[in-house]
């Protein structure tokens, strides 16, 4: 008999189930390796990638680690969620907002032509 484990684990578990998901998501956008190639690459099914990054509990540890193996090589579990790899500051970085301010009078005058 199968067994739901959304039902089985504690909110907290679910939530840390969730925030590996959503750092292997980031990972993934910034080195820009689509879904499908990263889960051929895994040796897993597309259906697989999409629970791991869902943030299914019940797919197997072994598989996650495999699947971050194949988005980026020698990354660590403990690497992907300190954040420290220089492709996901870079994506961080570009989806922050930027500022934006008016042109000073002189600014202007030298776009006046």
């Amino acid at each position: 008999m199968r067994v739901d484990q959304q039902l089985t684990l504690a909110s907290k578990q679910l939530g840390q189930s969730a925030e590996i998901a959503q750092c292997l998501v980031s990972l993934r956008l910034a080195r820009q390796v689509r879904q499908s190639e990263a889960a051929i690459r895994a040796g897993l099914s597309r259906a697989t990638a999409q629970r791991i990054e869902k943030g299914d509990p019940g797919v197997a540890i072994g598989a996650m680690l495999r699947y971050l193996d194949a988005i980026a090589p020698g990354v660590t579990l403990l690497q992907l969620l300190s954040g420290t790899d220089p492709a996901m500051i870079a994506l961080e970085r570009r989806s922050r907002p930027q500022r934006v301010r008016d042109l000073s009078a002189s600014e202007m005058k030298a776009l006046d032509f």
